[in-house]
């Protein structure tokens, strides 16, 4: 059940709504409107009980706990549904509810009515995941310019630009909202196979019916029922799972910039917003936070999908079952995560000066590779290398610019004069390919 004391934190109350028990029930239900309206037109039932039996298909009138209760006694929410569903009908029109859930089997009903709701939260999530690229989009060609240490194992590297993170950023959800598109037509697809995948029950007519109904619904037809082939739903969680991972590379970039000792970007602030219970001078990245715990929740839930797959024959004994929490779990978390991450990115705060102040902070070591490589036409790669590390050893033992040092070293003057040195200390020296790499990012987008 959906905590109201962590839901706020972890997750989105507009996606959160699409997997509650309603929505669970309306999803089921809606498969068996649907399925009367096919089998009506296709004259596998008369036309006249349709509207009984798509009037009673409203989960809200249906009693969620007795529900549940029978749900533990028969083993899944279908067959009680189904059950209730009828006595409705049979309140209506006794001949109607003969025909209620004609030639289908409980895993028809579950797994077509996940699917519903899998669809309402691509709708959902996808303008949202839109956003935050635009977003990253705006941030990325704004900072192109403004420089920053590349840090590699946590410790000052090169030289990088805020634009090419945020474009690296960028190209990541970019392939991730690719993978949830491509989900429409090869996961979310019709599942409608009867008691064993033959739809025996509807002798010949049950390919006709099968295209009527995946027509009613608006899904696609697959090859064939997939009642123990479970790789579109690993598809679907692994799909937003890489959607959550890239969210939270996201997020753990921003914390580490966040760091008291770096401080060179902050979430957007506000009242109430990453204080701490003992520390009024506090300023947590609780948003980050959210994505990161996301992050780190989802893989072990993908993984319960992956076991799940190995399910015996045509119906699975507790396999399939693993998937119901599961799979929505997933979806949630990611939604939440991305909701988080939308906030933050759109209240980004940024110190550029305290960026450009760390890029010499060190006593310009980040450029260490610029003279090396420089050098290394003239002398050779390996004695470049030595001589530059030998000259950055000694900048750091006498705390001194490594400009300095280099400016004494005969090997390296007879090699570059002032002007060139110092040109490989400019600011403006060290962005090699960013900027194409941005532009090829946006042009992506």
């Amino acid at each position: 059940m959906t905590s109201q004391l962590l839901a706020p934190l972890f997750g989105d109350p507009a996606i959160d709504a699409l997997f509650d028990d309603t929505a669970r029930l309306q999803g089921m239900l809606d498969f068996e409107a649907a399925l009367a309206r096919a089998e009506a037109a296709c004259g596998v039932i008369p036309e006249t009980v349709v509207a009984h039996i798509t009037g009673a298909c409203d989960a809200g009138t249906f009693d969620i706990t007795a529900l549940g209760a029978a749900t533990a006694l028969s083993g899944n929410p279908a067959i009680p549904l189904v059950k209730a569903l009828t006595a409705k009908v049979m309140a209506l029109d006794e001949d109607a509810s003969r025909w209620v859930h004609w030639g289908a089997t409980s895993q028809d009903v579950i797994d077509t009515g996940t699917v519903l709701q899998l669809r309402a939260a691509l709708d959902a999530i996808t303008p949202k995941l839109d956003a935050v690229c635009a977003t990253l989009h705006a941030l990325a060609d704004a900072e192109r310019a403004t420089g920053l240490p590349g840090r590699t194992l946590l410790q000052q590297a090169v030289p990088v630009t805020f634009g090419l993170k945020a474009a690296g950023w960028l190209d990541a959800l970019q392939r991730a909202r690719k993978r949830l598109h491509a989900l429409r037509e090869e996961a979310l697809v019709l599942q409608f196979g009867g008691a064993a995948g033959t739809l025996a029950s509807l002798q010949d007519r049950g390919l006709e019916v099968a295209q009527a109904l995946a027509d009613e619904l608006k899904l696609p037809l697959p090859a064939l029922p997939w009642h123990t082939s479970r790789d579109r739903i690993v598809e679907v969680g692994t799909a937003f799972a890489l959607l959550a991972g890239a969210l939270g590379k996201i997020a753990t970039d921003l914390v580490l910039l966040m760091q008291s000792e770096v401080a060179e970007a902050f979430e957007p602030s506000g009242v109430g917003k990453g204080g701490s219970s003992a520390m009024p001078h506090k300023r947590n990245p609780v948003g980050c936070v959210g994505a990161i715990a996301a992050a780190t929740r989802v893989p072990g839930l993908v993984s319960t999908l992956f076991a799940a797959m190995n399910q015996p024959h045509e119906r699975a004994p507790g396999q399939w079952h693993a998937e119901w929490e599961t799979l929505p779990e997933i979806i949630r978390l990611t939604a939440g995560s991305l909701a988080q991450m939308r906030i933050v990115l759109d209240g980004l705060q940024l110190d550029r000066a305290r960026m450009a102040a760390h890029l010499d902070s060190f006593g310009g070591l980040l450029y260490a590779e610029a003279v090396s490589v420089t050098l290394a036409a003239s002398l050779g790669k390996a004695a470049a290398h030595a001589l530059v590390e030998a000259a950055a050893k000694r900048s750091v033992g006498e705390g001194r610019h490594l400009r300095e040092v280099l400016g004494e070293d005969a090997h390296v003057t007879a090699v570059l004069g002032a002007t060139q040195l110092d040109a490989l200390f400019a600011a403006d020296s060290w962005r090699g390919m960013a900027d194409t790499w941005i532009d090829r990012v946006l042009a992506a987008d």
